[in-house]
């Protein structure tokens, strides 16, 4: 158990600079040219180490179950990720993603039909009230929602219902060919998009945005993705819910480190919040 809520928080640290990462890149690349280019690479990573691991990808036998959590987890997820950064700034994205566990435990309880202790609901209310005292004490921006903050939650209620697909999904395919084959059905789409939104001009790029380009598909996405499946086989998802919301205590402190953003006093209460939320949900 313990190492499954170990293997969660490395999921959103490495998750938190993928926000970092992927504001360095917007003005680099296009969005959706950025997407595409993160799950082409990250499936063919994947399949390479499933080939080394003897394992096989049953991509016709279960090409519904990948199809449907490409879509919403790699493609629907990620371009609204990148979109939404294009605007917002990293530490607020990373703030509103703090609301996924809502999403995922509502969606849990539709499609596990999990309703989850009163433990993890009090621990993800109060993470989400952390989330919005982060938000309140966000300098200069108070609750102004704009189109990236709306593409950015879009994003959560996305990896809601992808958490828990993958739960359902995961009873019969251990965690990495689950992602793998996700992968490779959410490089599909995303390899569309960016072709349709493919310009020669739009690319900027700089040593640091090669850099970012390869923490996205690499850490932010192979080793992220797997550590997050693993995580919610080994604890459940309702009880992986109020984790995701130490996503915005890491965003926060990236962007504090790497791009030399600041925390007010409201924001770091908030924060505290979030890991409280946290730990009761983790509880018995």
């Amino acid at each position: 158990m313990i190492r499954g809520f170990l293997l969660l928080m490395l999921a959103t640290l490495l998750w938190s600079g993928n926000y970092i990462a992927g504001r360095l890149l917007a003005p680099a690349m296009p969005a959706l040219v950025l997407n595409g280019v993160r799950w082409t690479l990250s499936a063919l990573e994947l399949y390479i180490i499933l080939m080394f691991t003897g394992k096989r990808l049953p991509l016709r036998e279960k090409w519904r179950e990948f199809l449907l959590l490409g879509f919403v987890g790699m493609f629907i997820f990620s371009a609204l990720t990148y979109l939404g950064l294009h605007s917002t700034p990293a530490a607020q994205a990373g703030m509103i993603s703090g609301l996924i566990p809502v999403a995922i435990l509502f969606f849990g309880v539709f499609i596990l039909k999990d309703k989850g202790s009163r433990m993890a609901w009090f621990g993800s209310l109060v993470s989400v009230i952390g989330v919005l005292v982060l938000l309140g004490g966000h300098a200069g921006s108070g609750f102004t929602v704009s189109l990236g903050d709306v593409e950015i939650l879009a994003a959560a209620g996305s990896w809601g219902l992808y958490t828990v697909l993958g739960k359902r999904f995961g009873r019969d395919m251990d965690p990495l060919t689950l992602t793998a084959g996700a992968a490779v059905f959410g490089a599909i789409p995303s390899d569309i998009a960016g072709l349709f939104s493919f310009s020669p001009h739009a690319f900027h790029m700089t040593s640091t945005a090669w850099m970012a380009l390869v923490y996205v598909s690499t850490a932010a996405s192979v080793i992220a993705y797997f550590a997050w499946t693993v995580g919610v086989e080994r604890v459940g998802a309702s009880r992986a819910a109020a984790w995701m919301n130490l996503l915005p205590v890491w965003t926060a402190v990236s962007g504090i480190v790497m791009l030399g953003e600041r925390m007010t006093t409201v924001q770091m209460i908030g924060g505290a919040l979030v890991l409280l939320g946290a730990v009761f949900a983790g509880r018995r």
